[in-house]
């Protein structure tokens, strides 16, 4: 299929204009049951198309229609061998992750800083975490990803971990060198799990870090939402074959979604991957000279500072996304 196709959202479009009359749930039956004040905001083609897992529109636990084929669009996108949809947002995708390479007992490698959802996880799983302390910036006082140096040192003490997470990039666009880190965990074979949720936008544009899937990463749990163009809570998990199990990944995933799945936000990131695939680099390229324009304006007011490319050099800021604005007013004198 073509990367300009959306197998999803087309045939949920072919499948409202046939004006169904539905004896299934959800109740509100295209807004007919529900408040009109809503039904008008929303509209009639958004409520048309908040449909359930009826068999003309597969199911995402046992995809093998229009489900199927969007998430294989995706993967292609993504460069990843399979890629699941999320629509319990990244933080179901980061404990998919989680949960499908670790059980009681086992250690797990992660940065200090991680999201709230990887400690969920290693709760639900009764895995050992084994922290790595990200570099703090000593200027601004932000974390940036883990070193070189801290991964080697928490792999030649922890061999037996069955999983490394690295956040990548950071919230405030910074990134380690991912690839020489997954090497580095490889030579292990550990797999290397990550955090991706700002960096959905990173593979489609050269002059962006290098992402999870290009580095060579197991699984990857981005964030289409975020920066994608997707609606809120819909999210990829993308896989590489390999080091883990594919189909433990899906039953994983499975077990942490529920049955009553939002077209519509399936939908969405049917499109959305769409538009990253085919206008994507353009798109990103509009927007790293307008950031680069915003930056150079900022650092032109006096006790501003918005951080750009100087910031490079060392293990944790290999990289940077510079459509990334961050704003330091510590010069301000403000508290």
């Amino acid at each position: 299929m073509s990367q300009y196709e959306t197998p999803l959202f087309t045939a949920l479009v072919e499948h409202s204009k046939r004006n169904p009359i539905q004896f299934h749930i959800p109740g509100h039956k295209k807004g007919q049951g529900m408040d009109p004040t809503f039904r008008e905001f929303i509209g009639h083609n958004a409520l048309a198309i908040d449909l359930i897992n009826i068999a003309p529109l597969d199911d995402l636990h046992h995809p093998k229609g229009m489900i199927k084929e969007a998430q294989d669009l995706a993967a292609a996108a993504f460069g990843a061998d399979h890629t699941f949809f999320s629509i319990q947002g990244t933080s179901g995708a980061i404990m998919t992750m989680v949960m499908s390479v670790c059980g009681p007992g086992d250690k797990i490698l992660v940065p200090r800083n991680v999201h709230k959802s990887v400690m969920s996880a290693i709760i639900f799983s009764g895995a050992k975490p084994i922290f790595m302390h990200p570099e703090i910036d000593p200027t601004l006082g932000i974390s940036h990803g883990i070193t070189i140096q801290s991964v080697k040192k928490a792999l030649e003490e922890h061999s037996d971990a069955k999983g490394l997470l690295v956040i990548n990039p950071t919230y405030f666009g910074f990134a380690a060198d991912l690839e020489q880190i997954v090497q580095l965990a490889h030579s292990y074979d550990i797999p290397v799990l990550v955090d991706e949720a700002h960096g959905v936008h990173i593979h489609f544009h050269d002059e962006l870090p290098m992402s999870a899937m290009q580095a060579g990463a197991d699984m990857a749990a981005t964030s289409v939402h975020k920066l994608g163009g997707s609606l809120t809570q819909s999210s990829i998990l993308n896989v590489k074959e390999g080091l883990v199990n594919v189909k433990h990944v899906q039953s994983i995933i499975s077990m942490l979604t529920t049955t009553s799945t939002s077209y519509i936000l399936l939908a969405s990131l049917d499109v959305a991957r769409k538009r990253l695939a085919t206008e994507g680099t353009a798109l990103i390229e509009q927007t790293i000279q307008l950031a680069e324009q915003v930056r150079d304006a900022i650092n032109a007011i006096e006790d501003l500072y918005c951080p750009g490319k100087e910031m490079l050099g060392t293990d944790a800021t290999f990289n940077y996304d510079p459509t990334k604005i961050i704003v330091s007013v510590k010069d301000l004198g403000i508290t």
